[in-house]
């Protein structure tokens, strides 16, 4: 432990005793560039006085052979009796072997929410295809958190924030992401030891359990109603969009990002290279795909089945507008684009494939993604055992 020499022995230096109403008057001594106004009470308790007119507040100590000052305040910032409460409290810091001085220097070094989120999303964009998302959740965060020091966020602070943001109607999957994207930022921010994110305020912080479970199917007939009023749209690639979701169990950037190099209509296989688990695929091709995507026109030097009508050498990123005015339409304003995947899944299940093969086909990561559909596969189960039952005819 450093001990720090205290006693000041400079004679020269006018002492006296400091108060509020002499700090009020105290100048610069004539002729002098600064005079220094040591307190006889505190000892270091100093008032510099500038030939310009400014006052500050500082501690002085003795630190070997040399003589350090810190700095507590610019004098009218605080009152007196703070600026005098602050020396003391850095002396006895000092006599017990602390260093003001480092902490404060440790302190400044400390960045903002703002800066630690700028690192996450530079080191999403070496591994992640599209940071919008990302960027969405951060936008939240960094509304409220931006402008702070690391440090200066608190626990109990983020844990009152969650619930403010679940109060104000926000969807609890929405809180819960949000929560583990600032999360993921300390995380990321005490991996690459960046002074302040050693201390996550938001881990202690607990999940709210929720059930976000929502599988809607649409039979034949639902179906049926959503092409027809899809091949009436204005976007003309539309119903072509919708009836391979059903058919395949696609995602929809999965769908939209199709290259025509990947779909081998010979071999009846359709190759996804990467996808939200980061894993690729390849589809088996039912013929119904086969005769949707065989009509599809080839713009000249389109790599992408469903090119972007404003860039023909991109693809289609979106079908927002077009699938609400379709769904509204055919009667389903509820129904979510995610919704025709559910269905794909269902329409397997339901003729007698089983829960593996479906989430191999859906590209799930693992078994637990696709026992939200068990349900259905018990349906189909104890359908298969009440045909048998009919079938023997054996009655009690």
């Amino acid at each position: 432990m450093r001990h720090h020499h205290l006693d000041i022995r400079i004679p020269t230096m006018p002492i006296r005793k400091l108060d509020a109403a002499f700090c009020l008057i105290a100048q610069c001594e004539p002729g002098k560039r600064k005079t220094d106004w040591y307190d006889e009470i505190v000892r270091g308790f100093v008032l510099e006085c500038r030939a310009s007119g400014g006052k500050t507040y500082y501690l002085s100590h003795n630190e070997g052979k040399s003589r350090r000052t810190i700095k507590i305040a610019a004098y009218g910032d605080i009152s007196f009796d703070k600026a005098k409460r602050e020396a003391m409290r850095l002396r006895a810091e000092l006599v017990l072997g602390g260093d003001p001085a480092a902490k404060k220097k440790e302190a400044r070094a400390v960045g903002t929410y703002n800066a630690l989120a700028d690192q996450h999303v530079a080191h999403a964009r070496t591994h992640i295809k599209s940071i919008k998302t990302l960027e969405g959740y951060l936008k939240r965060i960094r509304k409220r958190w931006g402008r702070l020091r690391l440090t200066d966020i608190r626990q109990q602070d983020v844990a009152v924030w969650l619930a403010e943001l679940r109060q104000s109607g926000l969807a609890p999957a929405t809180v819960e992401k949000t929560r583990v994207i600032m999360n993921r930022s300390f995380q990321l921010g005490a991996q690459w030891q960046v002074p302040g994110a050693d201390r996550n305020p938001v881990r202690g912080v607990p999940r709210v359990k929720f059930s976000n479970a929502r599988e809607t199917y649409i039979d034949a007939d639902e179906t049926a109603r959503l092409v027809a009023a899809a091949q009436k749209s204005r976007n003309k690639q539309l119903a072509a969009i919708i009836q391979l979701l059903l058919l395949l169990g696609m995602r929809v950037s999965e769908l939209l990002s199709m290259r025509w190099e990947n779909v081998d209509t010979a071999k009846r296989t359709l190759f996804i290279p990467t996808s939200k688990t980061g894993r690729s695929r390849r589809l088996p091709l039912p013929q119904a795909a086969i005769d949707i995507i065989d009509a599809l026109p080839r713009p000249t030097g389109c790599a992408y089945l469903f090119p972007n009508p404003r860039n023909p050498q991109a693809h289609l990123t979106t079908i927002k507008h077009g699938w609400q005015a379709v769904r509204e339409a055919a009667g389903m304003p509820s129904l979510r684009i995610h919704d025709l995947r559910h269905s794909a899944a269902s329409a397997w299940i339901n003729n007698g494939v089983s829960l593996a093969t479906v989430g191999k086909l859906l590209g799930h990561a693992d078994l637990s993604s696709s026992a939200r559909y068990s349900h259905l596969a018990d349906d189909t189960l104890m359908a298969a055992v009440e045909a048998g039952a009919a079938k023997l005819n054996i009655a009690a």
